[in-house]
């Protein structure tokens, strides 16, 4: 994956303060800016092909057993196109978190997003981040986030030009990265979460295993393709 300009396509789940899950999980998937058309291309043929509609919208909520094959085969084009990646970060329970006010959760909130994302800059790219759109406050959490990315990696890296681009929401269903990137991150949530319910998320996942991941495990850390980090309060201080 060689490019100057690099697209980081974010999502994440269970992340509200009092949303009643335990388990937190942030990610994104990272590609060449110059691929992504090609990209987008080949998705949405495999979506015609299973599906017959290529504006279908991939989500881990629908992972079902009547589109099982699709869902693996999505599965199986990530990991096999070396322009493709993904980095995961997993708060395996919230509850021992301890926030006095929205204030504090929402730091929180931002220097995990942080944590994830440090790990994939390099000085020698630009950056360019695309995160679903969730709710009205969008604009205001993409000039925080942004605020904190560059002033952390200021305080705590040396590197030359700018790294992040910029920062810029989009909506999912036009956007089939942010789709891909909700399909692994809900997997990695499903199976922190100790579920089992669903016969074809438990295929999916075994698909994941079989590719040699372990979503309850951090991988090494400067694992490539599939890089996630299971953090547990005292592995960064750098915020």
């Amino acid at each position: 994956m060689e490019s100057n300009e690099i697209n980081i396509y974010c999502d994440e789940s269970c992340h509200l303060q009092n949303d009643k899950q335990k388990v937190m999980v942030w990610g994104g998937i990272i590609c060449p800016c110059n691929k992504t058309k090609e990209i987008f291309k080949r998705i949405r043929e495999i979506k015609y092909k299973h599906l017959k509609n290529n504006q279908f919208e991939i989500k881990w909520t629908k992972v079902s057993s009547s589109k099982l094959n699709f869902y693996l085969d999505i599965i199986d084009y990530f990991f096999d196109n070396s322009d493709l990646a993904f980095r995961g970060l997993v708060v395996p329970n919230k509850d021992v978190l301890k926030f006095s006010n929205a204030e504090d959760f929402d730091k929180f909130y931002y220097k995990m997003y942080y944590t994830m994302l440090k790990t994939i800059f390099k000085p020698s790219n630009a950056y360019n981040i695309y995160l679903d759109i969730k709710d009205t406050n969008g604009p205001k959490k993409i000039e925080k986030l942004k605020e904190c990315l560059e002033n952390k990696m200021a305080q705590h890296y040396s590197f030359r030009g700018k790294v992040i681009n910029k920062i810029q929401e989009v909506k999912s269903h036009q956007v089939e990265l942010i789709q891909l990137s909700d399909l692994i991150i809900g997997a990695i949530a499903y199976i922190n979460r100790g579920m089992d319910s669903s016969v074809a998320k438990k295929k999916l996942i075994s698909r994941i295993n079989e590719r040699g991941y372990t979503l309850t495990k951090s991988t090494l850390l400067r694992e490539e393709k599939f890089n996630l980090f299971k953090w547990h309060g005292d592995e960064d201080n750098e915020f």
